[in-house]
């Protein structure tokens, strides 16, 4: 994979983004929102650190989002922009490309994160907290890291659908929910926390606010890491196979264009 490649896509990637008023809207409105709604839902809740929920479930609703919105929405905009078929057969590998694109997308999703704690504050000046700043860290990275993959994995998957704009936003409510980006996955009934722990943002998530509160049990943080990564390298196992499958259809039926 050419890195300089990677990273011009990922600098194009991030202004063409922030040029739609749909990515703005994710970007800056939503976490605005979903803070606002997050806090009146838990200022009487009995919740002292507001960061473990509203804040950080504000953000990362708002950055899944974005991600919804703009990776799995980019092999759309490309193929009804004529596009599509010609960063397939370029020169530089197709995957490195939508890589690019994905990353570029996930790092500027990440300003939702830091809007939502600036809503917090602003508006409600409510105390905030972080009990292991060096934990968390790392569980942002791991988080990242998920997200990348899953993105890549669902733009593999939409390459050849024409329902793009269908599913991307029927994926987005799903795993809010599913994940626990707004309360815990422990609420769920007992089938669908399964659905929810073969999903790797429920581990991330939990890393997070484990890293707020404050990691007491080291034991129990590694071990939801270990899954978080076993999760993400298996799906990117499934990413890369789904292209190569794609790529033996799409050279044998051509079947990249808007027609």
């Amino acid at each position: 994979m050419n890195l300089a490649v990677l990273c011009s896509t990922m600098r194009v990637q991030m202004k063409q983004s922030f040029a739609r008023p749909m990515f703005r809207f994710c970007l800056i409105a939503n976490p605005i929102l979903n803070t606002i709604l997050l806090y009146e839902m838990y200022r009487s809740a009995g919740e002292e650190n507001f960061m473990a929920y509203v804040v950080l479930g504000a953000g990362l609703m708002g950055l899944w989002g974005c991600i919804c919105f703009s990776s799995a929405g980019d092999i759309n905009r490309e193929r009804y922009s004529g596009t599509l078929a010609l960063i397939f057969a370029t020169p530089a590998s197709f995957p490195g490309i939508i890589l690019g694109k994905i990353i570029g997308n996930t790092l500027i999703s990440l300003l939702t994160l830091g809007i939502s704690l600036l809503t917090a504050v602003v508006l409600y000046q409510v105390p905030l907290t972080l009990g292991s700043p060096l934990y968390f860290l790392l569980a942002l990275l791991a988080a990242v890291l998920s997200f990348v993959v899953i993105s890549s994995m669902v733009a593999c998957l939409l390459t050849l659908s024409r329902k793009t704009e269908l599913y991307m936003n029927c994926i987005e409510i799903p795993i809010n929910l599913l994940c626990g980006f707004a309360f815990p996955v422990s609420v769920l009934p007992g089938a669908v926390r399964g659905i929810s722990r073969a999903l790797s943002p429920t581990y991330a998530v939990e890393l997070l606010r484990m890293s707020v509160w404050g990691v007491n049990d080291l034991a129990a943080f590694w071990n939801k890491l270990g899954i978080l990564l076993g999760l993400t390298a298996l799906y990117a196992v499934l990413s890369g196979l789904l292209y190569r499958r794609i790529d033996r259809r799409v050279r044998i039926a051509a079947t990249l264009e808007v027609a």
